[in-house]
This record gives C-alpha cells, sequence and structure tokens, in this order.
C-alpha cells in the first residue's frame, strides 16, 4: 500500500509568536509517527523549515518542490527524501498538489493563502476531494474564516464551500481529521 503525503502550506517566516514554530514542529512529528509522507515547498527557513525538520528528524519522508525563482531566498533543506525545482510558482503548487492525498494550512503569509485560496478554488469546481485542513493555531486563521462567512453573505459564494475545509484548532484533532479521511 502507497503510503499517504500531506501537503503542508505555510510561512517561509516564523511569525511573531513561538507557538506558530511549536505546532509546525509538533505537526512535523506527528506526520512522520502517523507514517505518512510531508509534501511542502522545500524550505529551510520560517515554519517550512520547522516541520520538514521535525519530519526528517521523525524519521519521516519528505517531498520537497522549489521554483527557481526562490531557490537562493528561502534556502532548499538539505537531505529531502524527494527534490523537484520548478520553473515557476504555479507548476510548484500544481505539483505539490499532485503528490499529496491532503492538504493541511498552518500559519503564513500571501503565498499561504495563494495556495489555499488556489486548492479551494480546485475544489469548488470539483477538481478534486481532497481534504483541507486549517490548523487554526491560537486563533490565526479566524480573519480568514470570516472573510470566507462574509464571501457567503454578500452572495459571492454558495454556503456549500464550508464543506471544502474543515478547521483543527491543534495538531491532535488535524491528525483525527486526516485519519478518518484518509483511511
Amino acid at each position: 500500500m502507497r503510503q499517504h503525503s500531506v501537503c503542508v502550506f505555510c510561512g517561509a517566516r516564523s511569525g511573531v509568536k513561538p507557538v506558530y514554530e511549536q505546532a509546525a514542529q509538533e505537526f512535523g512529528t506527528a506526520l512522520a509517527a502517523a507514517g505518512w509522507g510531508l509534501t511542502y515547498g522545500a524550505g529551510d527557513i520560517g515554519l517550512m523549515g520547522a516541520v520538514a525538520d521535525a519530519a526528517q528528524n521523525a524519521g519521516g519522508d519528505t517531498f520537497g518542490v522549489m521554483p527557481k525563482l526562490l531557490e537562493g531566498w528561502e534556502g532548499v533543506k538539505p537531505n529531502l527524501t524527494h527534490y523537484v525545482l520548478t520553473e515557476t510558482m504555479h507548476e510548484r503548487k500544481k505539483v505539490m498538489f499532485m503528490n499529496c492525498d491532503a492538504i493541511v494550512l498552518l500559519p503564513g503569509g500571501a503565498g499561504s493563502l495563494d495556495e489555499f485560496f488556489e486548492v479551494l478554488t480546485w475544489r469548488q469546481l470539483g477538481m478534486h476531494e481532497k481534504p483541507i485542513i486549517l490548523l487554526d493555531v491560537e486563533g490565526y486563521w479566524q480573519p480568514l474564516l470570516h472573510l470566507l462567512e462574509h464571501v457567503i453573505v454578500e452572495g459571492f459564494a454558495d454556503g456549500s464551500i464550508r464543506d471544502f475545509y474543515s478547521v483543527s484548532t491543534d495538531v491532535p484533532s488535524a491528525l483525527d481529521t486526516l485519519r478518518a479521511t484518509l483511511s
């Protein structure tokens, strides 16, 4: 049986609260402990580096995807199990998506939001049924969730869009959701 892989979208920065990095480390460790691979942006900095370090340290497989543009900025994580260099950011997202069974969004910035909205849109269009989980560390994603509700209320999306993602407030509940959807 093929090993499951979880794509993690997250920041190339660590953010201002240490709890963000702690959650990234806990999630990377938990993925490896569950026997699932990590698919991510191949960076060696910020939350990306933290989740990958933890997965590697726990013996997990890591599949990193980096666009040429960012190779010098984010630094490629050494000793990745698999590494793919892409021409563009869009190609990076596509390769990451094609090599995962689920998506988890940890805290991050504009790039993480771009990645989330792309896979959410693909799901809304019926292009996939992969679970999308927002790991809402200390309420980080609450403004995004309020925005999504605003979009629904204002008539720019159907309420069914809520069915295309789930929200977990901690790593154990995110892992429970993954277990339930990947089994």
